[in-house]
């Protein structure tokens, strides 16, 4: 300590510059004692890593917070984080049934998932009163939809493009439909069983009040912000406009 104070003192009379004196310094005590650096960086990542967790940001290890400030693009998925996660059923289409036989297949069928539309359908039949069985053979087809045997029948639901790849007969009054909710920023489920459309229900999500000002702090970083949904494109460019995104890659 005494050597560094001296170093500190002579440099400053030598150069008359107060950083690079205390430079050569703090290198002196670092040299002298490295255990101090030893101790400073670990203790530093557990205290960023904790306070990260207090926020709701995980940081998987110091490597990942260290490399973090080289970000340049940020992706992230739409229900439940850019909208709030808690969406509501807002319009039901039956075809050749009516709305009450709809939503019990649609909320049987739902049951076996956790996705966040599931369980929008799901708690709009307990709320109006309709008594849902248990869905059989139930499988979750990731960006695409579900689909299960309701009361021995098979059932589908998803997007328009999970119902072209089964190739389940779309009519145009079923498109134009699933179009004018998603124009209204809805994302319209489909229902369909082996062969034939049976139905829309239409979901909305309500954007957060913290996402605009949080991609417009990401922006002013110079950061690109894409967003990633299963919806298809016009809802998703309905949040999009909403919340100013760069970028939006929809029906995944």
């Amino acid at each position: 300590m005494a050597i560094s104070l001296i170093a500190f003192i002579v440099w400053m009379i030598i150069k008359n510059d107060f950083t690079f004196a205390l430079d050569i310094a703090i290198s002196i005590l670092v040299i002298s004692c490295p255990c101090a650096l030893g101790l400073a960086t670990p203790v530093a990542i557990m205290v960023g890593t904790g306070k990260g967790a207090e926020n709701g940001i995980l940081i998987k290890s110091g490597e990942a917070l260290e490399t973090a400030h080289l970000t340049d693009v940020v992706v992230m998925d739409k229900t439940g984080t850019i909208t709030k996660g808690k969406p509501v059923v807002t319009d039901i289409t039956a075809d050749g049934m009516s709305d009450r036989e709809l939503l019990y297949i649609a909320g049987t069928l739902e049951k076996g998932s956790e996705h966040p539309l599931s369980e929008a359908i799901v708690n709009w039949c307990k709320d109006n009163g309709i008594e849902l069985s248990n869905v059989k053979e139930f499988a979750a087809v990731f960006g695409r939809g579900i689909s299960g045997k309701v009361d021995g029948k098979q059932y589908y639901a998803g997007n328009v493009r999970y119902m072209e790849e089964l190739k389940v007969h779309l009519k145009d009054s079923i498109k134009n439909v699933a179009d004018r909710y998603s124009r209204n920023g809805k994302t319209p489920l489909i229902f369909a069983d082996t062969d034939k459309v049976i139905g829309i229900i239409a979901v909305a999500d309500v954007v957060k009040e913290s996402s605009k000002a949080a991609i417009k702090e990401f922006k002013n970083m110079g950061i690109e912000v894409v967003m990633l949904t299963g919806d298809n494109e016009v809802t998703a460019n309905a949040i999009k406009e909403q919340v100013g995104i760069d970028k939006v890659i929809a029906g995944v």
